[in-house]
């Protein structure tokens, strides 16, 4: 028995990757933030002594680093063949629908000391499709911090937002609409009855609305 187990330890050794140690650390983060990510809770969630993790992960900054990797990695790079606009949109969508499953990721994406070789090769991916396009090197800076602004900022909002798929964000709204009731605040009222409140209402429907109407001034901006 003494031995079935010491070479069950050593399986599980040999199992314990760099890969595995990230992808167990974004699996948490994706459920309680970064915030509450410590080296002993991913040890624990993977069956692992902290001093294991050290040998694949020196630090929790270096780990959030890789994480933060494993997202750009995730996110479509705009097609190399496509006209930029449409590009940079599907580009754009990719971006969102990433965020949308690893919610602390916004603020961290551009925050890190030294961006690691996917974030630099994602940057540099949407520069060479705006250059390429024919935008100056001022416009591409402009075009590139204006989209990556709305992005990052939608997705913080959508993350912050009640759930509507428990009814939250409607039971919410139906209390406001109570507190409204007596006062002159009528187009908050109307707002919140005649939109938020009806079925199939969603935050994100208004992504690409946004998306599109910043696509079009740069694009107006391109020619002017």
């Amino acid at each position: 028995m003494a031995q079935k187990r010491k070479k069950d330890a050593n399986s599980s050794k040999q199992t314990l990757t760099r890969e595995r140690v990230i992808e167990g650390a974004i699996y948490l983060a994706d459920r309680s933030g970064t915030d509450q990510l410590t080296i002993r809770k991913l040890a624990d969630y993977l069956g692992s002594a902290p001093m294991s993790l050290y040998y694949h992960i020196q630090s929790k900054d270096l780990l959030i680093d890789a994480m933060v990797e494993h997202v750009f990695a995730q996110i479509t790079t705009p097609p190399e063949h496509e006209h930029w606009k449409s590009a940079i949109r599907v580009r754009c969508l990719s971006v969102r629908e990433v965020l949308k499953r690893h919610w602390w990721a916004p603020p961290l994406m551009e925050s890190r000391d030294y961006p690691g070789p996917e974030n630099l090769r994602h940057l540099n991916a949407v520069i060479g499709c705006f250059r390429r396009a024919g935008f100056s090197i001022e416009l591409c800076a402009h075009a590139y911090a204006v989209l990556d602004s709305y992005l990052y900022g939608f997705a913080l909002e959508e993350a912050s937002l009640p759930s509507q798929e428990d009814g939250a964000l409607q039971a919410i709204g139906a209390s406001i609409v109570e507190r409204l009731s007596s006062s002159k605040l009528e187009y908050l009222a109307e707002l919140t009855t005649k939109h938020v409140l009806q079925p199939g209402y969603s935050f994100g429907a208004s992504f690409e609305f946004g998306l599109d109407l910043l696509l079009d001034g740069i694009e107006r901006a391109l020619f002017e």
